[in-house]
């Protein structure tokens, strides 16, 4: 590691003015930096080890993906445990499983086909009295039969002055 770096994990004005910083601008970046400034030197060491460790994970997962391709599968997520009746009865069972997943899924079509037009009848439903109840609202009102003029009725005095 460079000892000359201005910003380094050791207590250099540097690192102290930009901990002190963080803190004032928000507190877990001043945090961040007391930790570099404590634990840093240990970093170049933490990286090697999680290197190692992911690249043995990931080694794993191609070996396993190497032998299904040799063995003629596709990448499935499965491999060969070189017991071929077991292997022979997982993938029955998955083939099985895979049918069941596609019947279910047929089912919650056919499902979600027949809720949708429970709605749309019901909103026909709804929709059609809306609109008899607006057609009888708007309706026009019938007239009385044809006779003679209904009379004006007026103030009581007003019959008094008619004689």
């Amino acid at each position: 590691m460079n000892t000359t770096a201005l910003i380094r994990p050791a207590w250099t004005p540097a690192t102290i003015a930009l901990m002190v910083i963080g803190f004032m601008v928000f507190w877990p970046l001043g945090l961040a930096m007391l930790a570099y400034i404590i634990w840093g030197d240990r970093l170049e060491g933490f990286k090697k080890d999680v290197n190692r460790a992911t690249d043995g994970i990931f080694a794993g997962c191609r070996r396993g993906a190497d032998k299904a391709q040799r063995w003629g599968h596709t990448c499935t997520g499965h491999t060969r445990t070189g017991n071929v009746a077991f292997d022979d009865w997982r993938e029955k069972e998955l083939a099985r499983l895979d049918e069941e997943r596609r019947k279910l899924d047929e089912m919650l079509n056919e499902f979600d086909e027949y809720a949708r037009e429970l709605r749309r009848a019901k909103d026909q439903e709804e929709f059609d009295r809306f609109m008899a109840e607006r057609n009888r609202a708007t309706a026009p009102t019938t007239t009385t039969p044809a006779g003679p003029a209904p009379k004006k009725r007026g103030k009581p005095n007003d019959n008094l002055l008619d004689d």
